[in-house]
């Protein structure tokens, strides 16, 4: 991808067209049951969370100029980069799959072709054009999809909303687990906007518009998908635009929202691959990401949504607290190191500190206090160290 600087609001609407996808509004239908107010609530309230990390994140890759994991190095050393960035394809290519199925199962309701791997094909291929222009070349392209699908999303909202009063369900979700699920999204974000910030031309600004934009979308999808069930008693995302009627639009809907969304997934892992895997363009693996993402797509069950959110969680959550603090308050770089011994072992903690706790909730959900214990964790053993770099660092 060409070095190129990219303007404020083209950030935005980046990080907009992220938002905007059946992924989101799907995990917003999980929290019906906490009712309307106390569900709106969480969402703003995950998302808030969620949003912070986000800025956090994407500023250090705006200030470094440097990919997402690449800045990972900068904690955790070459080899520990490598490692947070074969995790991250993974996670990716899962990510690429489940919104092409997501997308494909709803394309299929609107107008069925007779086969979902049809729809599934069409859709990558639209994304391996939108990689093909590339995230600085995008332009005017992706400014004008992003109007398109905030108009239609207006009109969504007005569909689902526009009906009686909300219904009540048995309370079946904590408080705390409806902030984790709303956590979650943002987090997921973590280890790769950095791919997209680091060529701002106005750091901080467009680092900030990107998360509100980000985050107010996202939150927006959540509502859609609450008022889905509690509005019509509907969680299925296809058969809600099948009743509306929205015929072309709904399928519009469908496919550019799915298109700007898992392009994203994709691309970052391809600019991961490249952190491990210097010889091929970040393009290339990019692509080679969309294929491999259609075939598991294709051929895989998408199923236990729900548990691959927590799982994200638990690798990267620890890694982005150690991060901040490394970053933000200790000022280090071990990207001259092998390997960093201390932040990895404060990163297993926390990581196992996370699946313990899974099974227990808080008002601010798992995520946010985990990453809190983290990073003081990792910041009180620097400090009991002397504020020495790493007492088991080995030099490249």
């Amino acid at each position: 991808m060409a070095n190129k600087e990219t303007s404020v609001w083209a950030n935005g609407f980046i990080w907009f067209g992220a938002a905007v996808s059946i992924a989101e509004i799907l995990t917003g239908t999980l929290i019906a049951p906490l009712g309307l107010k106390k569900g709106v609530l969480a969402i703003l309230l995950g998302h808030f969370l969620g949003g912070v990390l986000l800025y956090l994140a994407g500023l250090i890759g705006a200030d470094t100029k440097k990919s997402a994991m690449e800045t990972v190095k900068r904690t955790f050393g070459e080899y520990g980069g490598r490692f947070f960035a074969g995790l991250n394809v993974l996670q990716l290519i899962g990510w690429t799959a489940v919104m092409l199925v997501s997308g494909a199962q709803a394309a299929e309701a609107l107008f069925p072709l007779g086969h979902l791997w049809i729809w599934i094909v069409l859709i990558t291929g639209l994304m391996m054009l939108w990689i093909s222009l590339g995230i600085t070349n995008l332009g005017k392209i992706n400014s004008v999809a992003m109007v398109a699908l905030l108009l239609l999303s207006i009109v969504l909202s007005v569909t689902i909303f526009n009906q009686a009063k909300p219904m009540t369900l048995p309370p079946t979700l904590s408080f705390g687990a409806a902030v984790e699920l709303s956590v979650a999204m943002p987090l997921s974000w973590l280890p790769l906007i950095a791919d997209y910030t680091r060529y701002a031309k106005k750091k901080r600004a467009s680092v900030a518009v990107s998360t509100l934009a980000y985050s107010l979308g996202s939150s927006w999808m959540f509502f859609i998908g609450l008022g889905m069930v509690l509005f019509s008693g509907q969680s299925d995302f296809s058969q809600i635009l099948a009743h509306a009627k929205l015929g072309v639009l709904g399928l519009i809907i469908v496919i550019g929202s799915t298109v700007t969304t898992t392009f994203m997934d994709a691309y970052s892992a391809g600019v991961s691959v490249v952190s491990i895997y210097k010889h091929i363009s970040e393009k290339l693996w990019a692509l080679l990401a969309c294929v491999l993402g259609m075939l598991l797509a294709i051929f895989a069950a998408n199923q236990h949504y729900e548990s691959f959110l927590y799982l994200i969680g638990s690798v990267f959550a620890p890694m982005i607290a150690i991060q901040i603090v490394s970053y933000f308050i200790l000022k280090q770089d071990f990207s001259n190191e092998s390997f960093v011994g201390l932040t990895s072992f404060c990163w297993l903690v926390g990581f196992i500190c996370y699946r313990i706790l899974l099974a227990q909730s808080t008002i601010f959900g798992i995520t946010f206090p985990v990453m809190l214990f983290t990073g003081l964790f990792y910041w009180g053993l620097q400090k009991i160290l002397g504020g020495k770099n790493d007492v088991s660092s080995s030099n490249k």
